[in-house]
């Protein structure tokens, strides 16, 4: 397993090297950003196909090309990112954690397409609002994985935090919730474990937000962390 560990190592590497000119193009200009998600997107699908998944979705619903949504789901593994380029197949700028901007050239792309945060710095999370407003407004759509992080893997799923909620009703966009169901077996962050098959994704129906106030983010929350969890223990049943 150690190979096959190095051998993700080095697809992820060699893919930025291969669409490097999107990516490096894509960057130059803010309105140039979907010319950086197309690169960003194959990306993630040369990695998922040279590490030997084939994702299996399971479309609930339809997204339009003319709306914006938040996109959250379960995080498990390194393998989300992925996973989510390859099934929201639109333009949407990531959240994601600044510590990765410190990988030699992953991170030299990472921080110029993604909205960064130290979640140890309260002014790093205000900065978040206003970089994530900046974009909706610009037309992009918004992916936050709301545990915060990857969690215990003997979690099911962890709390979700306030900050994609937050941001959804303030723009009134709707949630557009994915349970990924095999990711944490696939491709855990334990270091000998993974395996190659299939992984699915369950696109959910939206949770609209037109309707609510910002008092009401937390039930937004649970309603959200509700529909992924409750995914999560049907497959497992269905696995008994």
């Amino acid at each position: 397993m150690v190979v096959y560990r190095l051998w993700f190592y080095l697809l992820v590497m060699v893919g930025i090297t291969i669409f490097s000119p999107f990516l490096m193009i894509g960057s130059l200009k803010e309105s140039w950003y979907n010319i950086y998600f197309s690169g960003a997107r194959w990306w993630g699908i040369f990695v998922l196909f040279g590490m030997g998944y084939w994702p299996k979705i399971d479309r609930q619903v339809r997204y339009k090309k003319s709306e914006n949504y938040m996109f959250v789901s379960n995080h498990t593994s390194m393998m989300d990112i992925m996973l989510m380029l390859y099934a929201a197949n639109r333009p949407f700028v990531f959240v994601g954690k600044k510590e990765l901007s410190k990988i030699p050239l992953f991170g030299y792309f990472y921080k110029r397409g993604c909205i960064l945060v130290d979640r140890s710095d309260p002014s790093s999370r205000r900065d978040v609002y206003a970089q994530a407003q900046k974009r909706l407004k610009a037309g992009l759509s918004i992916c936050i994985f709301p545990e915060g992080g990857v969690p215990d893997p003997s979690i099911e799923l962890s709390p979700f935090k306030d900050g994609a909620f937050r941001l959804a009703i303030e723009h009134k966009i709707p949630i557009a919730p994915m349970t990924f169901l095999d990711n944490k077996k696939r491709f855990p962050y334990a270091f000998f474990e993974g395996s190659v098959g299939r992984m699915r994704v369950i696109m959910h129906e939206f949770l609209p937000t037109a309707h609510l106030e910002i008092e009401d983010r937390r039930v937004l929350k649970d309603q959200t962390r509700t529909v992924i969890l409750e995914a999560l223990r049907a497959d497992a049943v269905s696995k008994n």
